[in-house]
C-alpha cells in the first residue's frame, strides 16, 4: 500500500506505487543534502523547510485541500513553537489520506491545538511528530500531550538528537520521548503498511532509522 522513510530532522518520504511525497525536504539547513522531489510531491510544514523543486509535480506549502495520485492532503494553519501568540499562524499541520489510511503530520508547532484544529485533523492512524524540544520544537512532554489528544495507533517521532545532524538548537534524545510515552517501540528501516486497519492493537512508537 505504502511505506514511510525517515531522512533526518522533520524530513519524511511516503512512497506508493504511483508517487512519493517528500515532507520538509530542505535538509541543507541541518547539514544534510536536500531531497529532490522530481516527478513527485513536495510538502512543507513551513516555508523555510521547502526547496520549491521546479521538477516537482505538486508543491504543497500551506493550508488548503490538495489531491494527487491517490493522496488526499488537507493543510491546517497552526502556530509555530518559536512564535509569540500575536505573530499569527506560520506553520501548517497536514492530514494525508491514502485509501483508508490517515496520516497526521505535525511540524515545529505550539504544544496546544484548539478544538477546531483537532476536529479538522480528525481520526488519525499514524502520527508523525517532532520531539527534540529545547525551545525549538515540541519536547517529550508536549509531544506526548499532543499524542494523547489526537489518539493515533502509531507514532513516528522525528527531529531528535542525531550526531550527524547540525541542528540550530541542540535536540533531546529520542529516549526521553519513549520514556514519557511508556509504550512499545519497534525499530525498522522502513515502516510498511500493507493493509488497513493497522495490525497494532496498542499504541506503538515506530523508530525509523535514518536512511
Amino acid at each position: 500500500m505504502f511505506d514511510i522513510e525517515y531522512k533526518g530532522a522533520n524530513a519524511i518520504v511516503i512512497n506508493t506505487k504511483k508517487t512519493k511525497v517528500f515532507i520538509d525536504p530542505k535538509l541543507s539547513i541541518v547539514g544534510l543534502k536536500d531531497l529532490p522531489a522530481n516527478d513527485s510531491v513536495e510538502l512543507a510544514t513551513e516555508e523555510r523547510f521547502a526547496t520549491n523543486d521546479p521538477e516537482a509535480n505538486l508543491i504543497v506549502d500551506g493550508p488548503g485541500e490538495y489531491g494527487v495520485a491517490g493522496f488526499h492532503i488537507s493543510g491546517i494553519p497552526a502556530r509555530r513553537h518559536i512564535d509569540a501568540e500575536n505573530e499569527g499562524l506560520n506553520s501548517t499541520i497536514y492530514r494525508i489520506e491514502i485509501g483508508d489510511a490517515r496520516i497526521g503530520i505535525l511540524g515545529n508547532i505550539w504544544e496546544k491545538l484548539s478544538d477546531e484544529q483537532l476536529e479538522q485533523l480528525g481520526l488519525i492512524d499514524i502520527l508523525i511528530i517532532p520531539v527534540g524540544g529545547n525551545g525549538y520544537t515540541l519536547d517529550a512532554t508536549g509531544a506526548a500531550s499532543l499524542v494523547r489528544s489526537i489518539d493515533p495507533k502509531v507514532i513516528i517521532p522525528v527531529h531528535y538528537a542525531d550526531s550527524a545532524i547540525k541542528y540550530e538548537v541542540p535536540q533531546d534524545s529520542l529516549d526521553l520521548f519513549v520514556k514519557e510515552m511508556g509504550v512499545p517501540v519497534e525499530t525498522v528501516s522502513r515502516y510498511k503498511v500493507k493493509q488497513m486497519p493497522l495490525p497494532q492493537t496498542t499504541l506503538t512508537i515506530i523508530e525509523l532509522t535514518r536512511s
